[in-house]
């Protein structure tokens, strides 16, 4: 099931909903590393990147279960049960795999893991982890495959750390660890996406003292230990835009029940400069698609900018848009990738180094493409709503990393997609 056919089937309509967002509850799961006993999360979505996290906590020597639809159990051992260590390919399944290094040196004082893998849209060192974690104590022994830790002393230190970047995965990795290190720490220039700030309140529920959640800087006073926790993840805000900009490029009217216009805000506004109509009253966000929409310049930028996750989707709307616009990638240089497969159905798009110039095309021609990131295969699959004849979109496998039931979803709003 790697492949999706795709007809369209005129403007879509109907209600669907995001889910938990992927960005938050992986790096939720890792945090549990931090505390002994029960530990519940709710609104977890059903995707395959979950799969590979609980795996890869199953191996570390904790118990993953799924009572309910959309709910996890994770028991996680005292500190001598664990295992600091993993089989390789489930590191190397996924970019998120490297958020267990800082629960686990905090617990164990050791960790040996193969370097994250992931999806390929640019180069994403990890030395923001590993020059934070080090100026806690940590001391690393790297090669190119692999990493190697161990902390020198009973616990890490409390430390400040400014981040050159306000890299949201290092962000999450260095907080999991302050909050059980000894003494005050800081980190500046920290990332402030909703999914950073929904992990601080797991880890406070848990009984960490953070400050700042939702601000460039966090204030954390460590603690001996923590306890396990009931926490329901938020709602996936690139799940909710994705479904609005189904509705968006087929002139449609799509609302996504759970969706925050408050963690969205950017996006909807350049979705309102395309010519949607919005509704954020309540339930969620609703959308209703212009005839045509409108050419618009899109920048990405850190969190509250517009998201480089949104950027497949919104040059997708943009290649059927009236008018010339212009995308700007500002944090991963490969993540044009997928506008070669874009122009093989038939959109007119130039890029040059961190832009893309998006001629708008009357309509776009259904051909085979594959999409070789999550976000990239979903826009794809977007494009084929819309163009003419018969879309095959290869890289489901990507789409299932982070959508739950996508081809469900698309069908309850009216499209015409199976698999092939």
């Amino acid at each position: 099931m790697s492949f999706l056919l795709i007809k369209s089937a005129g403007p879509l309509a109907g209600e669907v909903s995001a889910h938990g967002a992927k960005n938050a509850v992986l790096k939720q799961m890792a945090a549990c590393l931090l505390a002994s006993g029960r530990h519940e999360l709710l609104n977890v979505p059903d995707i395959t990147d979950v799969v590979v996290m609980g795996e890869l906590l199953v191996a570390l020597g904790c118990s993953v279960t799924s009572p309910r639809a959309h709910e996890l159990v994770i028991d996680v051992p005292a500190a001598g049960d664990l295992h600091p260590i993993a089989p390789a390919h489930l590191f190397e399944a996924m970019r998120a795999s490297i958020v267990v290094l800082g629960p686990l040196l905090a617990r164990c004082g050791e960790a040996s893991m193969a370097l994250p893998g992931g999806d390929d849209f640019g180069q994403r060192p990890i030395n923001f982890h590993t020059e934070g974690l080090g100026a806690m104590g940590a001391v690393f022994e790297n090669d190119r495959m692999s990493i190697r830790a161990r902390v020198t002393r009973a616990r890490l230190r409390a430390t400040r750390i400014t981040l050159e970047y306000p890299s949201h995965t290092a962000t999450d990795n260095l907080m999991m660890a302050c909050v059980l290190a000894e003494g005050r720490s800081v980190i500046d220039n920290a990332a402030r996406e909703p999914e950073v700030e929904d992990l601080g309140r797991q880890l406070i529920a848990m009984g960490a003292r953070i400050e700042g959640l939702g601000t460039s800087r966090l204030t954390i006073d460590g603690v001996s230990e923590l306890s396990p926790a009931r926490h329901e993840v938020i709602c996936d805000r690139v799940v909710a835009a994705t479904y609005l900009a189904a509705g968006l490029i087929s002139a449609g009217e799509v609302r996504v029940n759970d969706a925050r216009s408050d963690h969205m805000e950017m996006l909807l506004r350049k979705f309102a400069a395309m010519g949607a109509t919005l509704d954020v009253t309540g339930p969620g966000i609703a959308l209703r698609g212009p005839v045509r929409p409108r050419a618009c310049d899109v920048a990405t930028l850190p969190y509250p900018g517009v998201a480089t996750d949104y950027k497949p989707l919104v040059t997708t709307v943009l290649s059927v848009a009236d008018g010339v616009s212009v995308v700007t990638e500002n944090l991963f240089s490969g993540r044009f990738r997928y506008v070669d497969e874009l122009i093989r159905l038939g959109a007119d798009i130039q890029t040059a180094g961190h832009h893309a110039v998006v001629r708008g095309v009357t309509h776009l021609s259904g051909t085979e493409v594959r999409g070789g990131d999550i976000r990239a295969a979903a826009a794809l699959a977007l494009a084929g709503l819309v163009a003419t004849g018969e879309t095959r979109v290869g890289g489901y496998e990507h789409i299932a990393r982070g959508y739950e039931d996508f081809v469900g979803h698309l069908r309850a709003l009216g499209a015409q997609v199976e698999f092939a």
